[in-house]
């Protein structure tokens, strides 16, 4: 006969029981594979910061990063999945940048906002090409990309305007339509920097209140806030 201790051994573990905790060595593996994982998507962000997807091969990827081509596809199986990861990441700190700072007075906060977003496309001009354009091939992983940076810009902007991120469908689109155009102008801004950030930001948030301004004509559930009122 089994012994009580082997019987409950034998026993199914129950929903909801505690697993038992993975092996130090199986931590610390999985703790090396995300170090390299993003030593790797750091070393990417630097080669794809102003070079095009289709300018580099996976072998110039390899030798400029130094390390062997087997490793990037081991962690990112293809040259496309690296480089959607590295604009991943690197719109994610925008992204989180724009979602910060609510301490700041409203006018404030939007300054912040847009010249966060000036900064990272004047520092990453490739990837803010294929984001807003479609340089790696223009399909749902990148719309997606697209998608989260606008609907973070257009709740910055709700929230300081109007203290909430639930807007109607009017003030969400009149928002829309000038985050469009700031991705226009920012894209022949970097193409032909003869302004400065400073001046396209100040030129950006001018846009933006009459843009308020639009909004309110149209849906007055939804004033202009008095900095926008003064065109400041």
């Amino acid at each position: 006969m089994k012994t009580s201790q082997q019987r409950e051994t034998a026993l199914p573990r129950t929903l909801g029981s505690p697993r038992p905790a993975p092996a130090p060595g199986r931590v610390r593996g999985t703790q090396r594979s995300a170090t390299r994982r993003a030593e790797l998507i750091a070393i990417g962000r630097r080669l794809f910061a102003d070079t095009s997807y289709d300018a580099l091969s996976m072998d110039d990827i390899a030798r400029q990063a130094q390390v062997a081509k087997g490793l990037i596809y081991y962690y990112f199986r293809s040259k496309r999945g690296y480089y959607l990861a590295i604009i991943e990441d690197s719109v994610a700190e925008l992204v989180t940048f724009a979602a910060s700072g609510q301490e700041l007075p409203a006018v404030e906060r939007v300054h912040r906002t847009i010249d966060g977003y000036l900064r990272y496309a004047e520092h990453n001009q490739a990837a803010y090409r294929t984001i807003v354009s479609g340089g790696v091939g223009f399909d749902t992983e990148v719309q997606a990309v697209r998608d989260g940076v606008r609907e973070a810009i257009v709740a910055t902007i709700a929230e300081g305007a109007y203290g909430r991120t639930a807007v109607t469908a009017t003030a969400r689109m009149g928002l829309i339509a000038w985050v469009c155009g700031v991705e226009g102008a920012t894209l022949d801004w970097i193409a032909r920097p003869e302004l400065s950030r400073e001046t396209m930001r100040d030129l950006l948030v001018k846009t933006l209140g009459g843009a308020l301004r639009a909004i309110e004509e149209l849906d007055p559930t939804h004033p202009t806030p008095l900095p926008a009122r003064r065109d400041v």
